[in-house]
């Protein structure tokens, strides 16, 4: 979510460089985003007020063919956002559908709704197509949310996989999410998850899982975990190498006990680096909850190199883990954990105040 709200923010401010953003609280950065896009659109000269004034005394399609010849997208946006949405739509719909695409990237957002509700559903599909073609997906989250389901459908039928997933990451309205996926059968989830496989797409999908709930993410954990394995160990790598395992990990702990153990017999989490990698990870997000049941199924050796990473703990981090074990009551699954380290890493954990609070009668 912040490397989203980051770029949407450069976006906004034309800037390349502000990558830093993403290292933010995503929530953070969304309402920094609102801000600036408040102060840039309401801020505007009073030209623009001069200028849809003028619109609203000649036709629309007057109106449309000055828009295109002399406004250009990035003005025609800004005064389409200072006119009443029936009369920007009016508008609009006299205009060439790829120059509303290129326009809709500067269109004050909270005027689209508005807008979009008056607009012809055929046109908006095909804006939308059109945005698609120019792989705008920063602009298609912004319109994707203020969309009827028929609309969507007709949208989901017309573009592709990877289309839908960037889109999705950038979606400003993610509570519409949800009744998106619903609108989406298995077959075309269960596509544009393989695609984020076959185009590297995980942060987007891990992104795209951490905005719903319930029974749309347990879909996505599913329909993820069923995946060929050479398939799904694209994922255990990108989690490994872009740190995405506080995204994944909650996802797997969704799992029912065989599609755990399909995970869990990767060969991806048989590598000592990703394994130890990934401990690193739960020490810092406290993921220990969601970790310890695919710890508990992985294979013998892999489980070994969990303790060994483990016994390699700081004090405090290990003192740490055991707090969360006990805040959680997950004795039965760190115990068996424990037996596997050597005896000096036993010692250690038997040593700290934790495990000693948990071992007093």
């Amino acid at each position: 979510m912040s490397r989203a709200e980051a770029e949407k923010v450069a976006r906004l401010l034309g800037e390349a460089e502000l990558g830093f953003l993403g290292a933010l609280p995503g929530e953070d950065v969304r309402r920094f985003r609102e801000q600036v896009s408040a102060v840039l659109n309401d801020g505007a000269p009073e030209m623009l007020d001069r200028i849809a004034a003028a619109t609203k005394l000649v036709p629309a399609g007057v109106a449309a063919a000055i828009s295109q010849k002399a406004l250009g997208p990035r003005l025609a946006a800004a005064v389409a956002g200072r006119l009443e949405p029936s009369r920007a739509a009016d508008i609009i719909a006299k205009l060439p559908v790829s120059f509303t695409a290129e326009a809709c990237g500067h269109l004050d957002p909270r005027k689209i709704a508005g807008i979009v509700d008056r607009l012809d559903e055929g046109l908006v599909v095909r804006i939308a197509v059109a945005l698609a073609e120019r792989h705008d997906h920063l602009t298609m989250g912004r319109f994707v949310g203020h969309m009827r389901d028929q609309v969507l459908g007709r949208i989901l039928e017309q573009v592709g996989d990877t289309d839908v997933l960037r889109a999705g990451f950038y979606v400003d309205l993610p509570e519409r999410l949800p009744r998106i996926l619903e609108l989406m059968g298995d077959d075309r989830l269960g596509s544009v998850v393989r695609a984020a496989a076959a185009e590297g797409l995980w942060e987007e999908a891990l992104g795209v899982a951490a905005m719903v709930g319930g029974e749309q993410r347990l879909r996505i954990a599913q329909l993820t975990a069923r995946l060929a394995a050479d398939e799904l160990g694209t994922l255990v790598r990108a989690a490994h190498e872009q740190g995405l395992w506080e995204a994944l990990l909650p996802l797997v702990a969704l799992l029912g006990e065989g599609d755990r153990l399909a995970v869990a017999g990767l060969p991806a989490l048989r590598d000592a680096e990703v394994l130890t990698g990934v401990v690193g990870a739960v020490v810092g997000t406290g993921l220990w909850g969601e970790f310890l049941p695919l710890v508990g199924v992985l294979p013998a050796e892999a489980r070994k190199v969990v303790a060994d990473a483990a016994a390699g703990l700081g004090d405090a981090e290990l003192e740490g883990l055991l707090r969360e074990v006990d805040k959680q009551d997950l004795w039965e699954l760190v115990l068996p954990l424990v037996e596997l380290m050597d005896d000096a890493g036993k010692q250690r954990i038997f040593d700290l105040p934790a495990f000693q609070d948990q071992a007093a009668p």
